[in-house]
């Protein structure tokens, strides 16, 4: 007998979906997660298990979650609503709104002693800022290097134990720093996404969070989405937990009540630092698959769209980029492996996996995955609450992903 199909998925390929994510939930590992998938205007969602590895409530289709990186290629649509709008261009100089990256250093090579530097051969550029080759970021292959410890001292990424400072205070700090490479020369992963924040507010006048719910969040109906996640709603945010790598006990990171999303940070981190729901991140992803307009508004110009999320990345760049993933497979547990990236967010440039060529989006260390896919015109968005130190986010990530593609059904 002919099932019928539910949008471009199979009834069974959903089934098999559903088991697929049941089988890691029941393993023990995986306290709860969120998945949403949708093609052709047809949405499904599963909610499984529970808000903490331990019980609690049943995780629900309006859970919010701590996205972490996943916040990248959200927030990066606020640069690009101001390079629509002309305010920025991607060749100006960013000295007049960040003096403090104006007139840098640059390490001889990239393990020198901080002081051991030259000048820079030209200022830092919007377009730099965007494409996360400014000169600056973490590089898990250059862990110990001197200008490494220098940025996690300073608690320039979002990973510390405690919260990253203020806006103004994060770049005085960042301006301290030299380069690590020339403006323009190599793809570095994270401070440039925050940095973005902090352009964004420099230019607009706005916080960073106003500027996002004015031109993204509101238009596109994204209510459970911000930087902190509000009292009368703080029973939908799960623990995170970042599980003991040697024996896999849930060791708690954050809890929900008390925790470092229940009140609004000093830092407005677009890195790592909004929270969201499957829905609100399935409007903004579904807006970039439409080209740029949600419920027939014009959120961005769908020049601004491909720009983002087509490669950017020159061949050397990409080079260094893609050894990045697949030399660090030990830490990563094989994720970020595509190849290319936009604006934000991973492009994919060749076929690895069972994906296309052209899927976009981004893996979140929390356990939280979000990609478009224009060839098949689908969305999938994935939710956990657990850490990346241990390989069970990601694992859950790789089969909801090989399972998905299974489902399509033409």
């Amino acid at each position: 007998m002919m099932e019928h199909s539910n949008g471009g998925f199979s009834a069974a390929g959903l089934r098999r979906l559903r088991e697929v994510l049941a089988r890691h939930v029941e393993s023990g590992r995986i306290p709860g997660v969120v998945a949403l998938v949708s093609r052709g205007g047809r949405t499904h969602v599963e909610a499984l298990g529970t808000m903490r590895h331990d019980g609690g409530a049943p995780m629900r289709r309006d859970t919010i979650f701590r996205m972490a990186s996943t916040s990248k290629p959200l927030s990066m649509a606020a640069a690009m609503v101001l390079l629509d709008e002309c305010r920025l261009r991607l060749d100006d100089v960013v000295d007049p709104w960040l003096p403090e990256l104006a007139d840098r250093q640059v390490l001889t090579r990239p393990d020198a002693p901080l002081d051991d530097t030259a000048p820079a051969r030209r200022p830092i550029t919007v377009r730099d800022v965007l494409a996360s080759t400014f000169g600056l970021g973490m590089d898990m292959t250059a862990l110990g290097t001197p200008i490494m410890n220098a940025i996690f001292e300073q608690n320039l990424t979002p990973s510390g134990p405690e919260p990253q400072p203020g806006t103004d205070e994060w770049i005085r700090r960042l301006g301290e720093l030299p380069l690590q490479y020339q403006p323009g020369e190599r793809w570095q992963y994270q401070i440039s996404n925050d940095l973005v924040g902090v352009l964004v507010a420099r230019v607009t006048g706005q916080s960073f969070e106003e500027f996002l719910r004015e031109r993204i969040f509101e238009p596109l109906g994204m209510k459970d989405t911000g930087f902190h996640v509000p009292a009368d709603k703080i029973d939908r945010l799960p623990t995170l937990y970042a599980p003991d790598p040697a024996t896999g006990e849930f060791v708690v990171w954050d809890e929900a009540e008390g925790g470092r999303w229940s009140r609004p940070p000093a830092f407005q981190g677009g890195g790592g630092g909004l929270v969201s729901t499957a829905d609100d991140y399935h409007a903004y992803f579904q807006m970039l698959l439409n080209g740029g307009t949600h419920q027939g508004k014009r959120i961005l110009s769908r020049s601004a769209v491909e720009l983002m999320t087509t490669n950017r990345l020159t061949p050397e760049q990409q080079a260094a980029r893609h050894a990045m993933a697949t030399d660090n497979v030990h830490i990563s547990f094989g994720q970020g492996q595509h190849g290319g990236w936009g604006y934000g967010m991973a492009v994919r440039t060749y076929r690895g996996d069972y994906a296309p060529i052209g899927q976009f989006g981004w893996d979140g260390g929390s356990g939280t995955s979000a990609y478009a896919d224009p060839a098949n015109q689908l969305t999938g968005i994935l939710l956990c609450q657990l850490g990346y130190t241990v390989p069970n986010p990601a694992h859950l990530m790789n089969d909801f992903w090989t399972t998905l593609y299974q489902a399509i059904d033409d």
